[in-house]
């Protein structure tokens, strides 16, 4: 029973670390190289798991095979943008400007009902709304609308908008202080010390949520405890 426990640590902790070199994707954003090995390296992992017969590094050696297989791959992929298109493929026009590409479809064995489906979650309900889109590697599709049918934007309607738009900072998470951030942010632990009291805090660990954008503005969410 132990045994089975640990060998199935080691193999998850070895996939997980192979996929995060992978960088980080969903799986829906995946290449169909990425998917591959994805589901090969869950076969394998299988086998060593569930047959104690076989030696753990006879699992984990397919695995690294693997794994520095895919790194060589995109690694070439970054080099060579020949050797790109025939491993991941090209992106796909399957609406250009505005007419449907039937030929291009067929190749990509894309229905109709499946480009509607697609549109229909981006929010286009007909087709004609549409000036492009495109069939990306990923199998996600990429709608680009006529500039008519689009929202208008700040520049368009010729108004002066000041950008207010900061990325915030996490000062501290689930009541966990991060001091990296602190220090990124040019603040220390007093002046973190001095806000929380201004906020009705006496420590980081009544702290769910605390962030600091760079106008200074603080966004603050009190710990719940549990019952």
């Amino acid at each position: 029973m132990i045994t089975a426990f640990i060998r199935t640590i080691i193999l998850y902790l070895f996939i997980m670390l192979g996929l995060r070199l992978m960088g980080k994707r969903q799986i829906g954003e995946l290449e169909p190289s990425d998917l591959v090995l994805t589901m090969m390296l869950s076969d394998l992992a299988a086998v060593p798991m569930q047959d104690f017969g076989i030696p753990l590094l006879a699992g984990l050696i397919p695995i690294l095979t693997l794994l520095a297989l895919s790194m060589l791959l995109s690694q070439l992929s970054l080099q060579s943008l020949r050797f790109r298109a025939l491993v991941c493929g090209k992106p796909a026009v399957l609406i250009d400007n505005g007419k449907l590409q039937q030929e291009t479809m067929r190749k990509n064995r894309y229905t109709l009902d499946e480009l509607l489906e697609a549109l229909r979650g981006q929010g286009y309900a007909d087709l004609t709304d549409v000036k492009y889109a495109v069939l990306e590697n990923s199998g996600q599709l990429s709608v680009f609308p006529w500039t008519k049918k689009q929202p208008p934007t700040a520049e368009q309607l010729g108004l002066d908008v000041k950008d207010d738009m900061f990325l915030p900072v996490t000062l501290i998470n689930d009541g966990k202080l991060l001091n990296k951030n602190l220090a990124l942010c040019g603040k220390d632990t007093d002046w973190l010390q001095k806000k929380l009291r201004q906020h009705g805090f006496s420590s980081p660990s009544q702290v769910f949520l605390l962030t600091l954008d760079q106008q200074g503005t603080i966004f603050c969410i009190r710990k719940e405890h549990k019952t």
